[in-house]
């Protein structure tokens, strides 16, 4: 049976006290470490400080990232990265727990990077953002060329001289820093503020550019707030990163790749010596075209126009046949005219005046009245003899007489008013040629010629001594008198 070793040969320790001394221990012994592992269980809080594990196949470290280093690291910690994570060991006396204080952070070798973007690759794949239906096209010949890059180094310079070579465009240049901390976020306002722009300062196309360089130093065009930013700028984008062998994220996001930055500048501008002799091409080919279409217009019109009968000769034709029509019509109105106002001349004093007819229905009338009278006094006369018939009364036979002379008058008045007999009654004569066609125009009268004036008490023979012109007469507001016929 064992004895229990006395007690004066173990120390007797506090709980406080065994605590600092391993705290001191640990922190003593191991003071400022380098540790690779991959990253999990990342928390952010509130504070500011980032809480993670460092884990490998074996075992699992508690680390912690204090706000006053998270602006300072070089790669931002996510789950499932491979890191190799700087700081020193301290303990957490309270919970008896030691943990990794991380001040630094860098990527454990080239195939930790990779295996990060690859996996940034599939998921903005997945989203849709490296779709090809996104890509648009480069403007023809854009007026401003913004670049986004750094404002030292060969990249601006050779995006300038081959800018300027090939055809002198305006670049607006947005410097930013193109790799360490902060580069990303540069980059990425730096897109957003070109989209931003409005009116002559916004560019027509935009180049995102870098020289070559480790993966490493490439990383901030990986980064998904870059890519993002490229995939949704407004303005068409040409990403020009690294070498021709080096492929970042952003090249999959922007509308077109350029091997270099000078790639980019031929890509963004065409050469002006080109467009020169394209045009000159165009030119030649489409007057080749253009005589080629008027020689096969001309054959066809002359096929044509073997087809069709001799226009000229036909509306030649109709054209005389035309006027000949014309000439006789204008020749026939008149004559026709003439002989209808002769016939109506001669027409004219055949007719019985309206005074006849009134003077023979008056004459009937007073006869009707006398023979009227008579048997009146015949009845009167009679009355002794007849005395029904002296009850006979006159009134109604009376008033049939007023009435139908009233009527006889009326006619007389109207009758009066449009006889050409009454118009000559005022002064004017009806003048008519020695074959009693009515003249009514002097350019008629041949010099010499015999008339016959038509008066309202008879006639007279006259002989046309000249024409001359009538005078001309100030336009009035009264009717102008009616002619004899």
């Amino acid at each position: 049976m064992d004895t229990p070793a006395p007690r004066a040969n173990i120390p007797e320790f506090a709980v406080s006290e065994i605590a600092g001394a391993i705290k001191r221990t640990l922190e003593e012994s191991f003071g400022r470490v380098r540790v690779r592992g991959e990253i999990t269980e990342l928390k952010r809080y509130p504070s500011g400080h980032i809480y993670l594990s460092l884990k490998d196949e074996a075992a699992k470290l508690e680390s912690v990232i204090w706000k006053t280093s998270v602006g300072r690291l070089a790669v931002k910690p996510e789950n499932g990265i491979e890191v190799i994570a700087t700081g020193r060991i301290g303990t957490y006396a309270d919970r008896s727990k030691y943990q990794l204080v991380i001040d630094r952070l860098e990527f454990a070798g080239e195939g930790a990077l990779l295996a990060r973007i690859e996996m940034l690759r599939k998921r903005l794949l997945e989203e849709g953002l490296f779709d090809a239906g996104r890509k648009r096209r480069l403007p023809m010949l854009p007026a401003t060329i913004g670049v986004v890059t750094s404002e030292r180094g060969a990249v601006i310079q050779d995006i300038r001289t081959t800018i300027a070579r090939r055809f002198p465009r305006r670049i607006l240049l947005w410097p930013v820093a193109v790799q360490g901390q902060g580069a990303a976020e540069q980059i990425a306002a730096a897109i957003r503020g070109f989209g931003r722009l409005q009116g002559a300062m916004r560019p027509d196309v935009i180049i995102v550019a870098r020289g070559g360089g480790s993966l490493e130093d490439l990383m901030a065009f990986n980064e998904e707030i870059v890519v993002r930013a490229a995939a949704e700028s407004p303005i068409p984008l040409i990403s020009a990163v690294g070498h021709e062998t080096d492929t970042t994220l952003i090249d999959f996001a922007s509308d077109r790749r350029a091997p270099t930055p000078t790639a980019a500048a031929e890509m963004a501008i065409p050469a002006r010596t080109d467009l020169l002799a394209d045009l000159a091409q165009t030119e030649a080919r489409l007057l080749q075209l253009g005589r080629a279409l008027i020689e096969r217009a001309r054959r066809r019109l002359m096929v044509a126009e073997r087809g069709l009968p001799d226009l000229p000769n036909i509306l030649g034709a109709m054209r005389q046949r035309l006027e000949d029509r014309g000439e006789r019509l204008t020749l026939a109105l008149p004559g026709l005219v003439q002989r209808k106002r002769g016939e109506l001349g001669r027409l004219a004093p055949r007719l019985p005046h309206p005074r006849e007819g009134i003077a023979a229905r008056r004459a009937m009338l007073a006869l009707l009245q006398a023979r009227g009278r008579a048997a009146w006094q015949r009845i009167e006369a009679r009355g002794h003899a007849a005395p029904p018939l002296a009850r006979f009364s006159t009134g109604p036979v009376e008033s049939l007489l007023r009435e139908k002379r009233l009527r006889l008058e009326g006619l007389v008045a109207r009758l009066d008013s449009v006889s050409f007999q009454a118009v000559l009654s005022r002064g004017f004569a009806l003048v008519r040629d020695a074959e009693g066609a009515p003249i009514t125009s002097a350019a008629s009268v041949p010099p010499g010629g015999r008339l016959v004036l038509t008066f309202a008490d008879g006639e007279a023979q006259a002989t046309a001594d000249g024409t001359k012109p009538a005078p001309k007469r100030r336009p009035r507001d009264e009717p102008t008198q009616e002619t004899l016929l």
